[in-house]
């Protein structure tokens, strides 16, 4: 039988596999974003969640996927970081509060690499050093899929086990 321990290390490998292409490449393979979404409801199976728990995970997802699109639209997020947000919220379900700060704020510190290496490539001194953060460099724009990503380890992180649902259950019969 499957573990819920190695469909969360799966989910978890590949997201690191994401933030990964999204430094080399600023490109997130479609296969793996789906393998991302595809793993959560593994998860759900092997958990024995119920329909209205994948029911409150797909609306989150659905809800990351609107705003990220309008986000798209504005040009400020690309379209891998559009599917990848829908992924890891739904993922993230009922905890979507603590994964969008996550998100967030990962996000801002990516910004601000970008930022601080657009600005050492502005001093003679230290071009030669931006040239070797050319992964990063702000021309080829933010990997916001970094940000993204790890928020999505934290969702993945954050998803009860099927041992916790016991517990549960044992707890609303004392109460």
């Amino acid at each position: 039988m499957l573990s819920v321990d190695v469909v969360k290390a799966g989910a978890c490998v590949t997201l690191v596999v994401l933030a990964g292409c999204d430094l080399r490449m600023r490109r997130l393979p479609n296969a793996a974003v789906a393998a991302v979404a595809a793993l959560y409801f593994v998860n759900a199976a092997v958990t024995g969640f119920g329909r209205a728990s994948c029911d409150i995970h797909v609306a989150a997802g659905v809800a990351a996927l609107a705003v990220a699109a309008v986000m798209f639209r504005w040009g400020w997020l690309g379209g891998g970081d559009v599917k990848l947000a829908a992924a890891v919220f739904l993922w993230a379900g009922p905890q979507s509060w603590p994964v969008l700060v996550v998100v967030s704020t990962c996000g801002l510190l990516v910004a601000l690499v970008v930022l601080a290496v657009a600005g050492m490539q502005r001093i003679a001194a230290l071009a030669g050093v931006s040239l070797r953060l050319d992964w990063i460099a702000p021309a080829r724009g933010v990997p916001y899929g970094v940000a993204l990503a790890l928020g999505g380890i934290v969702a993945v992180l954050l998803q009860p086990t099927s041992g916790h649902r016991a517990i549960f259950a044992m707890l609303q019969r004392l109460v």
